[in-house]
């Protein structure tokens, strides 16, 4: 699940410093997340680095995050009950650095879904930009975009892994399923993605589930990648 539906990307990508935009992917599942903090109906988005924002999460938790110097948003491995402070918060390792389209932020704090704490110093953890691949469909070729350039690569390189698939979420729709996977205290739905792995998995289960229809068919020279 990830990527954003009916946006048009040039809209909602923000520019990473490498000069792409992120790929856009279908909608593919729902989020169910009410709102916990008061209506903002004035509330604008603001992705200025340093930038830290409390969200409503699945199971009632709130998640941080803080915007990125690239515009992306670097998620802790914290989450609460109630609002906490944000030095306990910095206090707590980087989970997920995700690019979030900005029109959904706005959206989110104007519905209540999300809060706006302030703006801090950017922590170290996520001063420079994090590695992203770029899979285009129909290939198993990626394209690894870092702070030193592009290289190419195939999608079961051992490298890569755990690196981020180029793919911008909505604020309120995939967002919080995402943040709960990767905290991982609960079992996450098997197509929420984000990493190589995630998605080579995803590809992986959707062949298995419907075997008769192509455009989920593997090619004959995938590599399969075992569940532990």
């Amino acid at each position: 699940m990830r990527g954003l539906q009916g946006l048009d990307p040039q809209a909602v990508a923000p520019s990473g410093r490498y000069g792409w935009k992120a790929d856009v992917a279908p909608l593919r599942s729902r989020c169910n997340v009410t709102g916990m903090f008061e209506e903002a109906p004035k509330a604008r988005a603001d992705m200025i680095g340093g930038s830290v924002y409390a969200l409503s999460g699945e199971g009632g938790w709130l998640y941080y995050g803080q915007v990125t110097p690239d515009r992306r948003i670097g998620f802790f491995r914290c989450r609460s009950r109630k609002v906490i402070q944000v030095a306990d918060v910095f206090a707590t390792p980087v989970m997920t650095v995700l690019s979030v389209g900005v029109p959904s932020i706005t959206s989110a704090l104007r519905s209540g879904r999300w809060r706006k704490l302030g703006r801090f110093g950017v922590v170290p953890a996520l001063v420079e930009p994090r590695p992203s691949v770029q899979w285009p469909a129909g290939t198993l070729t990626v394209t690894v975009w870092t702070a030193d350039g592009t290289w190419n690569t195939r999608v079961e390189d051992p490298a890569i892994q755990d690196m981020e698939i180029m793919a911008v979420w909505d604020a309120e729709a995939h967002v919080p399923p995402r943040l709960a996977a990767d905290f991982g205290e609960e079992e996450a739905p098997w197509h929420i993605g984000g990493s190589v792995r995630r998605e080579r998995l995803i590809k992986q289960e959707m062949a298995a589930r419907f075997p008769d229809q192509p455009w989920h068919r593997l090619p004959d020279d995938w590599v399969p990648l075992n569940v532990s």
